[in-house]
């Protein structure tokens, strides 16, 4: 039995995906593809923003991969952690946002 359940090996068999569900996993890809092209944002802004967001949804593969892409895109240690911050601060905004749900409903039911 594999000592822990993420293997790193695994990011490089992604695109084996298709094997299980050949149509749907190549749309999956010709998708994400779209996505990383150039647009109103640079590929280099993307990465970054990938970056955050894989630490948002704790992806480890995609930390690994989003990590390696934005450092090779330029991005220094101090931005990328900057990044990772914005994302941490995110999702302890939306968690601490939802306590206006809490607070609403033991209003309700402290009457």
């Amino acid at each position: 039995m594999d000592k822990n359940y993420y293997n790193a090996d695994d990011l490089k068999k992604f695109g084996n995906i298709v094997e299980f569900q050949k149509e749907m996993g190549e749309k999956f890809f010709g998708y994400y593809g779209e996505v990383f092209k150039e647009g109103a944002l640079t590929a280099r802004e993307k990465s970054l923003i990938a970056l955050a967001v894989a630490h948002a949804v704790q992806c480890p593969y995609c930390i690994d991969a989003y990590s390696s892409d934005a450092y090779e895109k330029g991005y220094s240690e101090s931005q990328m952690m900057e990044a990772v911050h914005v994302a941490a601060a995110i999702r302890g905004g939306a968690s601490l946002v939802h306590g206006v749900q809490m607070m609403n409903k033991v209003k309700k039911i402290s009457l």
